[in-house]
């Protein structure tokens, strides 16, 4: 494993890594859901999403903050070359997510019936089911993230981009095969939707137990190595296991909540959406069919170059960690810069992108929505892609100067201006789903003006504007015009998967093509 000067060097490439490993993964998971849906239908879909939400908020509650607090903490004390209190760390993190994995993994798998009968009250019939493939499911991700942590601490982050498309290619594989089987299998029984759900979430148990695998083969070979540097340690105090819980929990709980808000904003927004559109007359069908355009058209959109943002983060925060240990604020500097420039390079295209060409691309994945309705939800809300990023590049960069709770605390506010923002355009105007867009949209443009404040206080940070956004906005402007030509002439005599798949080709030639000219003539 590298040192922290290694890791100093190496972020942005071991970041650049698992942000493409990130956007592959959420291709897959888009893509794969196209037959999946197709296989299971309509009904067993809602029964999969509802016990997939479960087992969202099972693992935000067990584990969420598990990997990047072992991230940190181990980074943190690799530094001073604390070897064995960096195992420590790891070891006490690891049986931390054994615990509070397999509590909520019971609870999921024998509470099964409750929720289904009592909680959902019989309205998702079977969910049981689905539920209880993905109760062990949660202890293997918790542990895995652990793994995942412990190595992204040691400024590498290969095992976790490697693991994470493992994981979701056997995730895809065995999701669309089982669901397959199990539908076929039980054909013409009541609860064959059931059975087609379970089949869907069976692949995401094969998936983070093949990850599982990997990170602990990876772990097994690197063993050794890390065992002969703790022969060495010289580093007198030994941290207690108290102690070192104390640590894990202080730093992975204000992680958690600050997550929790998001989830949170989200059920708000249904329950507002569907009340509110009630009470003035529209029909259930209607709000269903809207919302669900919203959730997939949307948010599924906006969501994916946001794993770039994601990537980038993790790998930032290690690299953060030693130089602050250090006392080196510029460095501190120059990394957040860096990281947000890089980001900014992605999200702004894809900004673009998605105004110019987010009707072709809806019509592609998803032909059962309102395509025009997405289209406009896409045109209002993108720009949320480019806060996304850097609200989330300044959290973890606030975490990684041990401003922990300050992520969590601009998160609550944000939520409750996002909920009276929404709630007010929902009840005063006639924007409709329009209103959960700006309203989603204000949530990161918060917590990226409030971090942006706290970090220049804190360190004097102020981020560089010519070159993190103007020019990467020019020059997808330039393309966004370009690619819209293109699907245009090509629209007239060949149908949409070859138009936008051309207009594609020449929006990454345009754009990475203006880059390397500025470049050239110095001004990138």
């Amino acid at each position: 494993m590298s040192e922290n000067n290694s890791i100093g060097k190496k972020f942005i490439i071991h970041g650049g890594i698992l942000a493409m490993a990130g956007i592959l993964v959420r291709i897959i998971g888009m893509v794969y859901r196209i037959p999946l849906l197709n296989i299971i239908g309509s009904e067993g879909n809602g029964i999969y999403s509802v016990a997939y939400n479960i087992y969202n908020i099972a693992l935000i509650i067990s584990c969420y903050g598990l990997p990047m607090a072992v991230s940190k903490l181990v980074s943190a004390r690799l530094v001073e070359k604390q070897y064995s209190n960096a195992f420590g760390v790891f070891k006490t993190a690891l049986l931390l997510s054994l615990c509070t994995g397999g509590a909520a993994a019971l609870l999921i798998f024998f509470g099964a019936d409750f929720l289904e009968n009592v909680v959902y009250a019989g309205s998702y019939p079977g969910v049981s089911m689905p539920l209880r493939v993905l109760a062990p499911t949660v202890l293997i991700v918790a542990a895995l993230g652990v793994f995942r942590g412990f190595f992204q601490g040691h400024g590498t982050m290969i095992p976790t981009a490697v693991s994470q498309l493992a994981e979701q290619v056997v995730n895809a594989i065995v999701s669309v095969l089982a669901g397959y089987l199990l539908v076929k299998a039980y054909k013409g029984a009541s609860d064959v939707a059931a059975y087609g759900a379970a089949g869907g979430t069976l692949g995401t148990a094969m998936g983070a137990f093949t990850a599982l695998l990997f990170v602990g083969f990876v772990y097994m070979v690197y063993r050794p190595a890390f065992t002969r540097k703790m022969n060495h340690d010289r580093w007198g105090a030994t941290e207690t296991t108290a102690e070192l819980c104390r640590l894990i929990a202080l730093t992975a709980i204000p992680i958690m909540i600050g997550q929790t808000f998001y989830q949170i904003s989200a059920a708000i927004d249904d329950i507002m959406y569907a009340n509110i559109m009630k009470s003035i007359g529209t029909a259930s069908d209607v709000i269903s069919k809207t919302n669900g355009n919203y959730n997939s058209s949307y948010i599924m959109l906006i969501n994916l170059p946001m794993g770039v943002a994601s990537a980038m983060s993790s790998s930032m925060l290690p690299s953060v960690v030693a130089s602050y240990a250090q006392g080196k604020i510029n460095d501190i500097r120059s990394k957040i810069e860096a990281t947000i420039k890089i980001n900014m390079m992605i999200a702004i295209p894809s900004f673009i992108g998605l105004i110019m060409l987010g009707g072709p691309i809806i019509q592609l994945l998803f032909p059962r929505y309102n395509s025009a309705e997405g289209a406009m939800m896409l045109k209002i809300g993108a720009i949320a892609v480019v806060f996304y990023t850097m609200s989330t590049v300044t959290s973890s960069a606030l975490q990684g100067i041990d401003r922990i709770n300050s992520p969590v605390r601009h998160s609550f506010i944000s939520l409750i201006v996002h909920i009276v923002l929404t709630w007010g355009l929902l009840k005063f105007t006639r924007l409709g789903i329009y209103a959960l867009v700006i309203g989603s949209a204000s949530f990161p443009v918060i917590i990226f003006i409030l971090n942006l404040i706290e970090l220049y206080n804190e360190i004097g940070y102020r981020q560089e504007i010519k070159i993190t956004y103007v020019v990467p906005l020019i020059c997808s402007v330039v393309m966004g015009i370009a690619a819209w030509l293109t699907y245009r002439l090509f629209h007239v005599f060949a149908g949409n998967t070859v138009s936008l798949l051309a207009a594609l080709m020449i929006a990454a030639v345009v754009y990475f093509g203006q880059l390397y000219v500025c470049r050239k003539k110095g001004i990138y």
